[in-house]
């Protein structure tokens, strides 16, 4: 099968576009909102709708209230292709919705909490599974899904946990994080580091109408931000020779957006949010205690411990300053021209007929978590640009798309690999 040639996995997909739809709604029915992120009535209903399919099921749990879903199909192969979805989603303010938060479909549109991330593709993923094994059709390699928890508040009962006991050994991973919007498609294949700073200060309370007498502790945190923004905030970074391509490509997504100048801004300096700024009990008191906390995003391949040390002595500088904590990570990227990313975006470019970009994300999730355990990872998934939104939605031809790419990967996968192994 070639990338641009419909099979039968894709008439099948088209065929049955009614119980696809359908599926999605089930899954959008179970609030599954975190916090407190219970995943035990969805975790169930994905067990009875894959119990009457030739398929491994296994249920793991560090937490009984954050169950996980490990699904396998055996292939012809001893090489691995993994899926991975989380079924947690973000709360929702149902009065603020004009649709039902859990599952409502208007004309072409599927609402509802977690319909375009990520219950949607975990729908397209589901019946990727139904459709190999209702057509009797032997998947080229071994296909494995894990269906986690707990991916919204970035707690451990999830991925980290199912990594920890060994059970996700896979060649390669797509996840199925929403990374299209309407008109708009890319494949991310790389992800950005990060440095998370709260920093405290304290200094001399005092009235309000007499400032001079006291020591303005939000004063010297703000002056301290304004500092690290005047020294890292328009720095040029330099960036790695292999992470140029997809910079590039990353710029050409954002372009329509924010501008081609903001957009490689974005990437080829770092970026500095003030998130967190607290202090003071009163207006008229000049505040003697306050905090604030500072997200620091850098593009991969930036060696963020080098920086993180230059900061240090930034903030050594600024008088009256402490760093209280501080987390990091360093971004991480597949090769731009990987079989793994030529398979993804391949597949998408034949499904959707449209343009692909193989780009980086902006911030870093579950993939930066698969690549540091040795997994290469992308996240493809066609979506609208209402993540987290009030009203979020999905398309019916987002859903059916995204089942055709999935169901197609592993040929085009496998193809991709042995195309590489012969060239080396």
């Amino acid at each position: 099968m070639t990338t641009d040639e419909p099979s039968e996995l894709d008439a099948y997909v088209a065929d049955h576009r009614a119980d696809l739809i359908e599926l999605a709604l089930d899954l959008l029915a179970v609030d599954t909102a975190n916090p407190p992120g219970n995943t035990r009535e969805i975790v169930s209903l994905l067990e009875e709708y894959l119990s009457p399919l030739p398929v491994d099921v296994e249920r793991f749990a560090v937490d009984p209230a954050k169950p996980n879903l490990l699904v396998t199909l055996p292939g012809a192969s001893d090489r691995t292709l993994l899926y991975n979805g989380h079924l947690d989603t973000v709360p929702y303010d149902a009065d603020a919705w004009s649709s039902d938060p859990l599952g409502e479909r208007v004309d072409d549109r599927i609402y509802g909490r977690g319909a375009t991330d990520m219950k949607g593709a975990v729908a397209a993923m589901l019946f990727a599974i139904r459709a190999f094994a209702e057509m009797d059709v032997e998947p080229p390699v071994d296909l494995a899904f894990a269906f986690v928890s707990d991916e919204e508040v970035g707690g451990d009962a999830g991925l980290p946990a199912l990594l920890e006991t060994g059970r996700l050994e896979a060649d390669a991973c797509v996840i199925g994080e929403p990374t299209c919007e309407v008109g708009r498609h890319s494949v991310t294949v790389a992800d950005r580091g990060s440095i998370w700073l709260t920093l405290e200060v304290t200094g001399e309370a005092a009235h309000g109408s007499r400032p001079v007498l006291g020591k303005n502790v939000i004063d010297r945190l703000y002056d301290a931000v304004t500092t690290l923004r005047q020294r890292f905030g328009t720095r040029r970074l330099e960036i790695d020779p292999t992470i140029e391509p997809i910079l590039d490509e990353s710029v050409g997504f954002y372009e329509p957006t924010m501008g081609a100048e903001t957009a490689r801004e974005l990437f080829e300096t770092p970026t500095i949010n003030l998130g967190v700024l607290e202090g003071g009990d009163a207006i008229n008191s000049v505040p003697q205690a306050a905090r604030t906390e500072i997200d620091i995003r850098l593009t991969a391949g930036i060696r963020t411990p080098d920086l993180l040390s230059e900061i240090r002595d930034c903030i050594a500088d600024c008088e009256g300053i402490t760093v209280a904590d501080i987390s990091w990570s360093v971004g991480t990227a597949e090769p731009i021209d990987s079989p793994l990313v030529e398979a993804v975006a391949s597949s998408a470019e034949a499904t959707t007929g449209e343009r692909v970009y193989r780009r980086s994300a902006t911030g870093g999730g579950d993939a930066k978590t698969l690549r540091n355990a040795g997994v290469p990872t992308v996240e493809f998934a066609l979506a609208t640009d209402t993540v987290h939104a009030v009203d979020e939605y999905t398309t019916v031809d987002a859903l059916i798309g995204n089942a055709m790419v999935y169901a197609r990967l592993p040929e085009v996968w496998a193809s991709a690999v042995d195309r590489t192994d012969l060239s080396g």
